[in-house]
């Protein structure tokens, strides 16, 4: 394959108290763009089911891929990002653990956000009670929040203490969107995280959900991960 002949694919991979829709105002733009794109499901049981459903995913797209993570979708990509088939990472308001990191002890370095007073755990997954939404989508419409606390996933109880080989940011080029007003994953963990895995760094005055509250810039961002990567490999 000549490396002007197609784009990137995206893989979207969405965090917790989500699902793939919450892409919905990005993925219609990077279509149009001339990306194949599409949105792993998976069912927030497992660090490690999750990873394989994205793998599996990547197979349904042309290579090389973008993975985009949101929230604990960037520990999602920071694993899966090591196949051979991903070339980049962006990450959006996420995680990122090294290797003797989980999801849960990257969180617990930092003070616990508004969202942890606005859950309860029932039946081993995870809930984000109703005004939770506030914390974790509150610069949305009503609307739009109550939509996003309706088709919100809960993960299970233990998912945040799996952890999994693989550390894909040290060895792929990778953008970060520090979302400033978060107030469900800490914006100063953001800053560290983007500054460990040498990232492209954007900053952004929103919610814990860029990619719904400021659709542009999310599009943004990735077009020139894309276009640095077609640049790359252009000239390899």
């Amino acid at each position: 394959m000549k490396p002007t002949q197609t784009k990137p694919s995206i893989v979207f991979c969405h965090g917790i108290w989500a699902d793939g829709s919450c892409f919905n105002k990005v993925i219609p733009t990077l279509q149009a763009d001339g990306h194949q794109v599409i949105a792993a499901q998976y069912g927030l049981d497992t660090l490690a089911g999750d990873v394989a459903t994205v793998k599996r995913t990547l197979g349904r797209v042309i290579t090389p891929a973008i993975l985009v993570g949101h929230s604990y979708g960037g520990s999602v990509i920071t694993a899966a990002g090591t196949d051979d088939r991903v070339a980049g990472l962006v990450y959006i308001a996420a995680l990122a653990p090294d290797a003797d990191e989980t999801s849960q002890s990257q969180q617990a370095k930092f003070p616990a956000t508004d969202i942890f007073s606005h859950i309860e755990v029932a039946d081993g997954r995870v809930w984000m009670l109703p005004d939770g939404v506030e914390c974790f989508a509150g610069d949305l419409s009503e609307q739009e929040k109550k939509f996003v606390w309706a088709t919100h996933f809960a993960p299970a109880a233990d998912l945040f203490t799996q952890k999994l080989d693989g550390v894909a940011w040290r060895s792929k080029p990778s953008s970060y969107i520090v979302a400033t007003k978060d107030r469900t994953v800490q914006p100063e963990l953001q800053r560290f995280v983007a500054k460990r895995v040498s990232a492209r760094t954007h900053e952004v005055a929103s919610s814990h959900v860029p990619m719904l509250s400021h659709p542009d810039l999310v599009i943004n961002v990735i077009r020139a991960t894309a276009k640095a990567l077609q640049g790359a490999t252009a000239t390899a």
